[in-house]
């Protein structure tokens, strides 16, 4: 039910690629050609464009990110975190007196007087959104098709499936980067490198990550090329010299990359070439490629989207007209020192991508390159004393020049604990945990669509977005939220 469609994702692919698979020898082993079908690929780019994806581990609190501002919700907001007298801080809320500052001002009003305001420390961002340069997503999180809540209570799970292994960590990275538990081997931001392969002179850096492993850029024929805030990730020992010795390193870079009669060790030595050279590449590209911008210090989110500015001003020299990046930050999980320690991590978010976002203006790329938060899930918005539990659905921020910035999007959840089924608590399903509204496949098409994905490739990258939009007879979830110019 939540696999990837392979067969859709390569259909249209295929034609194309099999020419150019004939040129290469179609006799040879098929995982040979994995190689030619990168290079193969299908929609073909002629300006850039590059979506950088903000990985929030460990499930933010997105009652205190994207915080409700208007009396009356607020008011309910206090009261169900612990808030002290009036409207000052306590428990787990944030006074209100604290978020004048950050208050949100969208070009058109919520209904019904809603209002937001962001986390104190991320003047940054809400100085972009009050600027049309960032929005917000609300209410966003994994869904398999649209969902009431009784739909979710009900235990027909054939009609009503559920993501698999809700509020579990590691399965709702997963299924945010993949559609997929633990363990899948594709995520949607690879499958759409797959489909921008042929745009690049050089395929190896369409998605680059430079966080670590992680399943969202591994397409089918992509490669989540790795990095580090350094660059690119040398092979020591065809670097630098072994045992003091460049004769042994020479003979060693020798040995690794030369041709073998044997396919399998052939192959390896092809790969480790690959390596080599994509390594020197790097290397010379970044070497011409600086920024001004000033980006904060002790940041490890900001000395990643430093390097990612960088490689984007390097783009002409590594052949790209399309890339996915992920970039991330942890500490989120806080079931505990939620007050003392979320300050910190949203200045970090927003300092880190507030300096990006300015980079983008330096390069002359602004308008070309969109950076999007996602994160394991929201929280509860109830308090466990010192924090909050596991959610579901959350808030989060698209920021960008192409993006119609200054505005919400999706709808604005009441402010609710109670488990009625009154249309207050709809979107509530325990402790204030948001049964989405809106769903990653949406989320994610937009970018896509933005990106350059067609309409009839959505459905080998997004496998339940067909189950969304006027074509599924679901117009109130439409596949394409609007947040992109």
């Amino acid at each position: 039910m939540h696999l990837l469609d392979s067969d859709k994702h390569t259909r249209r692919a295929f034609l194309r690629r099999s020419g150019q698979l004939a040129l290469t020898g179609t006799a040879l082993p098929f995982a040979l050609n994995l190689a030619a079908m990168g290079e193969a690929a299908a929609f073909d780019a002629t300006d850039y464009k590059a979506l950088v994806c903000v990985f929030l581990y460990g499930g933010n609190d997105y009652a205190n990110t994207v915080v409700t501002y208007d009396d009356a919700s607020y008011n309910q907001y206090h009261t169900i975190r612990g808030g002290g007298a009036g409207q000052t801080a306590g428990g787990i809320a944030l006074a209100k007196s604290a978020l004048g500052a950050t208050l949100l001002n969208p070009s058109t009003p919520l209904p019904g007087g809603r209002q937001y305001a962001l986390h104190p420390s991320m003047g940054g961002l809400a100085n972009l959104f009050n600027s049309g340069r960032a929005a917000v997503q609300l209410n966003v999180g994994p869904l398999v098709a649209p969902l009431t809540k009784a739909q979710y209570q009900s235990a027909d799970r054939a009609n009503y499936p559920l993501p698999p292994k809700l509020f579990s960590h590691n399965d709702q990275v997963s299924v945010w980067q993949s559609s997929n538990s633990e363990g899948s081997t594709k995520g949607w931001g690879g499958n759409i490198g797959d489909l921008a392969l042929s745009g690049n002179g050089n395929s190896l850096f369409t998605c680059i990550n430079v966080t670590g492993n992680a399943v969202f850029l591994s397409g089918d024929s992509a490669l989540s090329y790795q990095v580090s805030t350094n660059g690119a990730v040398p092979i020591n020992a065809v670097k630098s010299n072994v045992y003091g010795s460049s004769a042994v390193r020479n003979a060693l870079s020798g040995l690794v990359q030369q041709q073998r009669s044997h396919t399998l060790e052939n192959e390896y030595n092809r790969v480790t070439a690959r390596a080599i050279g994509g390594e020197a590449l790097i290397a010379s590209s970044l070497a011409s490629s600086t920024v001004g911008t000033v980006f904060p210090t002790g940041n490890s989110l900001a000395d990643q989207l430093k390097l990612v500015a960088r490689l984007i001003g390097a783009r002409n020299g590594l052949g790209a007209k399309r890339q996915v990046f992920l970039v991330s930050l942890g500490g989120f999980d806080l079931h505990d020192n939620l007050i003392s320690q979320q300050p910190v991590l949203m200045g970090r978010v927003s300092d880190a991508m507030t300096a990006f976002y300015n980079a983008t203006v330096e390069l002359g790329v602004a308008n070309k390159v969109t950076a999007f938060t996602a994160s394991d899930f929201g929280r509860t918005l109830t308090s466990n004393g010192d924090g909050s539990d596991h959610g579901w659905g959350s808030h989060h921020l698209m920021v960008g020049g192409a993006v119609r910035g200054g505005a919400f999007y999706g709808t604005a959840p009441p402010v609710s604990v109670t488990n009625t089924a009154s249309p207050q608590d709809q979107w509530h399903v325990g402790q204030g945990r948001l049964l989405p509204s809106t769903a990653v496949d949406q989320y994610a098409a937009t970018l896509a669509s933005w990106f350059g994905v067609a309409d009839s490739e959505m459905a080998g990258i997004l496998p339940n977005l067909r189950r969304f939009g006027t074509e599924a007879g679901r117009p109130d979830y439409p596949r394409n939220l609007g947040f992109m110019s």
